[in-house]
This record gives C-alpha cells, sequence and structure tokens, in this order.
C-alpha cells in the first residue's frame, strides 16, 4: 500500500494540511483549535529553537527579544532568498528558514495523523512573478528545493485556483460553468472551470502579483505612514530651499516582507539624519521610535485589523497605534480605503476579463463566481467580480481551507 499524499497550502498569510481520508478531505490540525496556521516565525534573541504560527506571533505580541518574518513566500524567486544573513543568532538563508518551517510542518501533520509522509502536493500561484517569466519558474524551484529539504521525496505542484475548483465542484451543483477568483494575501489567482458528468474541467486558468499584502501596504501609506513622515519636507543644511521626504524607509516599513530588514545600524543613521532636517520633526521622532523599537510588525497588524474593521463598516472604525503613542489613531472608512486602493480594482478587472478571454468564454455565461482566500472578504472584491460578471451568482467558498480541500481532492487524480 503507498503512503498518503500530503496536501500543503503554504500561503502567504497562512497555510494549512490535509489528506484525503475515505475519499473525502480531512484537515490536519497542525494549530491547535484552528484549521489554518500562520505563515510566520520567530527566532528568539537568545537562541532558542524558531517558533512558527501562532507561537510566533504570541511571542511578537508579547514583546519578547527577536524577530519576525511573515509573508516568506514573496520572496521565492529573488535572489535575496538565497543570501545568507544573521537570523536568530546564526547566519542561514531564507531558503534555510523556509525549510525549517516545512520541517515543523511535515512533523506535526504525522504526529497528529500517525502517517509518514513521503510525498506531497503542494498549491502556488498561477503566477509567484506576474511579469517575470525566469523569476516565476525560478520562484517554483525554490520552493521545490525547501520542500525536499524537508525530507519530501516526491513533490508536485497544482496551480491554487484550480484545487479551489475541485472543492467547490465537491461541494456545489453538477453541470455549471464557474469563475474561481482566489485573492490571497501575496497573489490573485483566477480559474474557469465546468462543471459536469461529476467531473472538473479546467478551462483556463490566470494569475497576477496581486494581494492583502499589496493591499494593506497601500492603506498603510494613506493612513498611517503621514503620521510619521511621510510626504512632509526636510530643510536643507544649507540654504531655504525644502526638499521632500525619501519614500523609501516607509515604502519598506509597509511592506509585511520587508519589515524585518529595517531593523539595522544603517537605518537607525538614515532616519537620525531625516529626524536633523525634518520640519515636522515629531512625526519623524514616531519613525525612530518604531525602528529603534523594532515596532514595524505591531504597526503591520494594527493596519490589517483596521482594514477589517472598515470593510466590515464599522463605526468610526480606526487604525490604533497606542502602543507607539499614547491616544494615537488614524481614522479608515470604506471611502478612505477605495481611494487608496485605486488602481487594483482596475488590475482584477483586467486580470478576469484575461482569464475568460483564454477560456474563450462570455462573462454572461459563467453561472457562478466564486470568491476564496482572505482577502477576497474585502469588498473591493465582490463589487468587482460583480461588475464583471452581473449575471453569475456570487458566493463565499471557505476562504481559508478551499485550497487545500482541493488539493487533497486531487491527490487521487
Amino acid at each position: 500500500m503507498s503512503s498518503p499524499i500530503l496536501a500543503v497550502d503554504f500561503g502567504t498569510s497562512n497555510t494549512a494540511v490535509a489528506m484525503l481520508a475515505e475519499g473525502h478531505p480531512q484537515r490536519v490540525a497542525i494549530e491547535a483549535g484552528a484549521d489554518t496556521l500562520p505563515t510566520a516565525v520567530f527566532f528568539p534573541t537568545e537562541g532558542s529553537d524558531m517558533q512558527i504560527g501562532a507561537a510566533a506571533s504570541a511571542s511578537l505580541i508579547e514583546g519578547e527579544d527577536g524577530r519576525y518574518m511573515r509573508a516568506l513566500k514573496s520572496i521565492l524567486g529573488h535572489p535575496l532568498f538565497h543570501e545568507s544573513r544573521l537570523i536568530g543568532g546564526k547566519r542561514q538563508t531564507l531558503a534555510e528558514v523556509v525549510t525549517a518551517f516545512l520541517v515543523q510542518i511535515k512533523s506535526r501533520a504525522e504526529a497528529a495523523t500517525g502517517e509518514q509522509f513521503t510525498q506531497v502536493l503542494s498549491g502556488r500561484p498561477v503566477h509567484f512573478h506576474s511579469d517575470n517569466a525566469d523569476q516565476d519558474r525560478q520562484a517554483e524551484a525554490d520552493l521545490r528545493a525547501c520542500y525536499h529539504a524537508a525530507g519530501f521525496e516526491h513533490v508536485d505542484f497544482l496551480f491554487e485556483p484550480e484545487a479551489a475548483a475541485h472543492a467547490c465542484h465537491a461541494m456545489g451543483k453538477d453541470s455549471q460553468t464557474g469563475l474561481i477568483i482566489d485573492i490571497g494575501g501575496g497573489t490573485s489567482d483566477f480559474t474557469v472551470f465546468r462543471s459536469s458528468g461529476g467531473k472538473v474541467e479546467i478551462l483556463a486558468s490566470h494569475g497576477i502579483r496581486l494581494g492583502g499584502t499589496d493591499f494593506d501596504q497601500k492603506i498603510s501609506m494613506a493612513h498611517v505612514m503621514p503620521l510619521l513622515g511621510h510626504g512632509g519636507q526636510l530643510r536643507r543644511t544649507f540654504g531655504d530651499e525644502l526638499l521632500p521626504m525619501p519614500n523609501a524607509i516607509f515604502q519598506d516599513l509597509a511592506t509585511w516582507a520587508k519589515i524585518p530588514f529595517l531593523y539595522t545600524r544603517e537605518t537607525e543613521r538614515k532616519v537620525e539624519d531625516l529626524l536633523q532636517h525634518a520640519v515636522e520633526p515629531e512625526k519623524v521622532t514616531r519613525l525612530k521610535n518604531v525602528i529603534e523599537d523594532r515596532l514595524g510588525h505591531e504597526l503591520a497588524f494594527a493596519v490589517e485589523a483596521g482594514k477589517i474593521a472598515a470593510n466590515a463598516a464599522t463605526p468610526r472604525s480606526q487604525i490604533e497605534m497606542g502602543f507607539l503613542e499614547r491616544d494615537l489613531t488614524a481614522p479608515i472608512t470604506s471611502g478612505s480605503m477605495n481611494a487608496a486602493l485605486t488602481g487594483y480594482g482596475d488590475a482584477l478587472t483586467t486580470a478576469i476579463y484575461q482569464t475568460l478571454m483564454q477560456a474563450q468564454m462570455p462573462p454572461t455565461q459563467i453561472d457562478t463566481a466564486i470568491l476564496v482566500g482572505g482577502s477576497s472578504l474585502m469588498r473591493l472584491v465582490s463589487e468587482t467580480v460583480g461588475q464583471v460578471c452581473p449575471g453569475a451568482t456570487l458566493q463565499h467558498s471557505e476562504a481559508f481551507t478551499a485550497v487545500v480541500d482541493g488539493l487533497a481532492i486531487a491527490t487521487t487524480q
């Protein structure tokens, strides 16, 4: 009897694992009390073992000294992925960090099921990098190498929206033409499928590098970074002319994957220079405190929470930053978010039309549009899909687990 195949949805923000049991997908508990585990790691300063998931986030929130890292999937395909740097008290690459994360995922799955997993079917976006084919191929090669290094002998990949199509077919009606819209943390992926005769036929798949972390970055730049000096001005050392505040540090601070790399003496010196010349030094002082006290991830979590509240139309929603300065907040509404995300709706619209064109399917023939992925819960997404396919029934699938369920189903195919 062959060993079972482990289905892994290694996501930018969350990871889920499943296997097929008696013909049905069975999610594997790799995090106590949850079907998903945050794709995050924490290296304590004192050199203790690397923590993952909720434990990593808890160590950060509780203020333990160490390095927190999230959105590791976003670095796949970059030369940065193989650069050695000091992490957790020793020099290692991000490839080694991802491998160590997958080792723990594999170990937890084996402990939970009593099985030994040597085969894995992993989800992947249609394009890790939608504008660079070589980098896209390198990203899959990077992830494949990490799976092999983690102890998997046989590694296969399936496009994430196609996996979701299998899951949605298993839960839905037969004889339909559907569109999967999978908005994850780092990418947006689309699949047109036809469900008929108990089978799923994939007609076309497409994807772009745009996801929830991009939404968070734009929202942070529009709502939070101005309170830290972004958009301000600098005085020249000599002369009366004013200069614009540079953007680079603010852009990196608003980007999940780049936050850990700001905590250097070089960045501190740059911020000190900005503070000496700032027209509004009180704002840049906040930036200085964020860098020196390593509060970048707390800031990112605050933006994420504010985004969720505003998307749910919570009255007087705001981004809470009391950890940085007493009573410091930034108002945020659905309208202000849409203004910050101007252009993203157009990018999603274009990508959906491209998918439909590849499938040679008019929007009017889509029976059901199925939203998958945590960021698909954004109102911007549902409104965009409704405009492209106004006659389709809009359904929200299992946002965080549809992909891994479909991967488990696909292990038999």
